[in-house]
């Protein structure tokens, strides 16, 4: 008997395809995100899931905090892409703080090859 379809679940990222499809690979390591692009995408999924893991396993050992807390009760609402050129990508993320408010981040990432893939290097001036 065939395996019925598990309900479609989007990923957070706003790509419009599902998680298995999209993010997922990436968060549980299965491959690497090929671009800048699908790294910020990835990334910005793993926020609204608050997979602090891989938001540190994809950021620059250089520049990575040492506290990252991803329970801190923000919603992730809304990722926009304004531009994604060579090892930048600008985008505007939307949130919901712990009561209720709205806020929006834009902001230009810039990231590197380290150790054969790409990571978050720092948000560019």
């Amino acid at each position: 008997m065939p395996q019925p379809h598990p309900p479609f679940k989007p990923c957070p990222c706003g790509s419009g395809r599902s998680y298995a499809a999209c993010c997922q690979p990436f968060h549980t390591g299965e491959r690497d995100a090929p671009t800048p692009e699908l790294l910020m995408r990835s990334r910005y999924a793993a926020y609204a899931l608050a997979d602090s893991d891989y938001v540190r396993r994809t950021w620059h050992p250089d520049t990575v905090p040492s506290d990252l807390d991803l329970n801190d009760g923000v919603k992730y609402t809304g990722l926009r892409i304004h531009r994604a050129e060579e090892s930048e990508v600008e985008f505007t993320a939307s949130m919901k703080g712990p009561g209720g408010q709205a806020h929006r981040m834009r902001e230009r990432s810039r990231f590197v090859q380290w150790d054969g893939r790409w990571v978050y290097l720092d948000a560019a001036e």
